[in-house]
């Protein structure tokens, strides 16, 4: 698949400002005053910034109020209305804690759970797509929600919960990695099956099926090279993981120290991210020979 930069944007930093949203939610950290303003005004600009982002990947963005519409058979109008209901349920709750001196522990876990079901939503967008093999998995959404755990534990300077999820974060990526590589030969996708044409005999192109270019071939059908993947993935994979896991570990209480391990992150998850996309292998793209 296509890795537009809108929607790799919009994954990570939604899941970001969600995952710090939610253990803002749970009262971590318990804070208060203007220090509950600065956490919720950059988890809030992560999150909607995400969501925003998301917007420019749509062929006329007018349509963007249209996605609130579907929410009974489509996963991106459920991720569309939970989110909005996420962001409302927390922004009273941070008031309180911002104005009040604090706000109802409910309304706080209510936002939480809210916020992980945003993110579980983004996640079900893809892994609902059988004719993606790779994405068509159990820990897809896993992952989603792993990535905004381990990255929300981070910001908000939990460096105990961010070191075991980032650990179980790690696992799951390679786990995913791992699985997805044989899942579209799994699949039993074919240019037989494809054509209808393998009772036949073996299928093959004899030329493919448009002479130029066409939106199939420039958002579905997208190559990336086994070498660059595998260089990708160790990129990914240090700078999403190892660097910050090391860096908790090493200076759990060093706010500078948790800031560049928060950036190390977020370019690790963009790396991830765009691997997420670009490794994708949409089942249409065996009708040119793909």
């Amino acid at each position: 698949m296509h890795p537009a930069p809108s929607v790799i944007v919009f994954t990570a930093l939604s899941g970001l400002g969600f995952g710090l949203l939610t253990w803002l939610g749970l009262g971590q950290p318990d804070v208060l005053g203007w220090a509950a303003f600065g956490m919720y005004f950059l988890a809030y600009a992560l999150a909607v910034g995400g969501l925003l982002a998301s917007a420019f990947h749509l062929g006329n963005p007018k349509n963007a109020p249209r996605a609130f519409s579907q929410w009974r058979t489509s996963w991106l109008s459920r991720e569309a209305v939970i989110s909005v209901a996420a962001l409302l349920t927390v922004a009273p709750f941070a008031f309180g804690r911002i104005f009040l001196g604090g706000a109802p522990g409910w309304l706080g876990l209510l936002g939480a759970v809210l916020c992980l079901a945003t993110v579980f939503s983004t996640s079900m967008i893809y892994t609902q797509l059988k004719t993606v093999p790779r994405w068509s998995q159990p820990l897809t959404p896993v992952l989603f929600v792993a990535y905004a755990l381990a990255g929300g534990a981070l910001l908000a300077g939990q460096s105990t919960a961010a070191g075991v999820l980032l650990v179980l974060l790690g696992g799951t990526q390679l786990a995913a990695w791992h699985i997805g590589d044989g899942r579209f030969a799994a699949s039993g996708a074919t240019l037989e099956t494809a054509t209808g044409l393998g009772a036949i005999g073996r299928v093959r192109l004899l030329e493919p099926p448009h002479s130029g270019g066409n939106y199939l071939l420039r958002e579905m059908a997208f190559d990336v090279g086994r070498k660059h993947a595998a260089k990708l993935r160790v990129v990914g994979l240090v700078l999403a993981v190892v660097l910050p896991l090391l860096i908790v570990l090493l200076a759990p209480n060093n706010l500078v120290a948790i800031g560049l391990a928060v950036l190390l992150h977020l370019t690790g998850v963009f790396a991830a991210r765009w691997l997420f996309f670009a490794e994708a292998q949409h089942v249409v793209s065996l009708y040119y020979g793909k």
